[in-house]
Formats: C-alpha cells, structure tokens, sequence
C-alpha cells in the first residue's frame, strides 16, 4: 500500500476508458475516460463491452486519495455544477514497447491539482462525472476535515499627508543642493 499519511483516505477507483474510431487518417483510435469505478478490483485493459468501431476498457485501478492538506480544493469540486474526478494520463514513449495506448498516471479529486497537471502540457487530463457513492464519500471528508477561514479585508494604512517634508533623500547626509537636479554646464559636471 505505501505510504500512509494521517488524516487521509483512500480508495481503489476503476478508470474506464473508451476507444472510437479516430477523426482523421492520421489517428486511427480515439481515447476518452468516461467514467470510474469505485471499489474496482484490480484490472490491465480488460475489455467490457464492444459495439462496432466502439470499445470500453477497464484500463487500470489506482489508488485514489484525499489529503487533509487538499480540503479546501475539494470542497470546491464538490460546489460544482458537476463535480468530477480528474484522470491524467500520458501518451507512453516512443521507445515503450508496450501495447498499452495510454499510461493513467492518477486519479484525483482535486481541481487544482488537475489544472496543474493541464499546465505542463505532457499528460491528458480529463473530467469523470463523479458517481453519488464517490460524492457522499468525498463530502465526507471534506465535512469532517476543511474549516472554511473566514474572509479579512486587509485595510490600508492611514497615510498622514499633512507632515512637511524636507528635502528629498536621506536626512542624515548633508547635500548642498537638490540631488536630482541637471547639471548646468560641464564644469558643473565634472564637480
């Protein structure tokens, strides 16, 4: 199992990917994540269902986390019009000799993780609706764990502009004249 961090659950999650035929010449399949599994057992690209040019595969199962550090982010997805679970994934390397079209790296619950994935630009990332078991059991954690901090307005200092000033620069260093001031001539310059 790994590593166990306290507060923290986790959960075996199925990824179900869908295979159709691609749009152009060049792509021959197109892959999609459609839905998950929760509580799936373990499984390499087992085939579900296959209808014409259109196959479903139970892909992987992976280990599917909520940290307690990542509350507040799930408890934004869970606000959502449409709470999802994000399955990134990778294209394998040009040099893997597997047959597999696609890695799945993780699961997550997380937006803001997703987004961070999204922003490297080298993995797939792509929305699962959350099915209501995986709903209630997220709600859970995020109730038993997130405290929402209250908003404070930072307010601005009271900037006293009645007070004279005097002189430009530092106080403590004589200057004869005002320090930025052009110079009048090259004589004066050169001073």
């Amino acid at each position: 199992m790994g590593v166990v961090y306290p507060n923290s659950k986790s959960l075996k999650l199925g990824v179900v990917l869908r295979r159709t035929r691609g749009a152009t010449v060049w792509s021959k399949w197109a892959w999609k994540a459609t839905s998950v599994l929760p509580g799936a057992p373990d499984a390499s690209w087992k085939l579900m269902r296959e209808e014409g040019d259109v196959a479903e595969f139970h892909a992987t199962t992976l280990d599917a986390w909520l940290y307690v550090s990542d509350a507040e982010a799930y408890a934004h997805e869970l606000q959502a019009q449409q709470p999802s679970v994000y399955v990134i994934m990778r294209e394998p390397e040009a040099d893997d000799d597997t047959d597999v079209p696609l890695n799945v790296l993780q699961v997550t619950f997380s937006p803001y993780e997703a987004q961070d994935y999204s922003d490297s630009g080298e993995e797939i990332v792509e929305r699962v609706p959350m099915p209501p078991a995986l709903h209630a059991w997220v709600a859970e954690f995020v109730a038993e764990h997130y405290v929402e901090e209250a908003f404070v307005k930072r307010r601005r200092d009271k900037l006293r502009m009645d007070r004279k000033q005097d002189g430009i620069g530092d106080a403590r260093i004589s200057q004869a004249t005002d320090v930025y001031r052009a110079p009048r001539s090259l004589r004066e310059a050169a001073e």
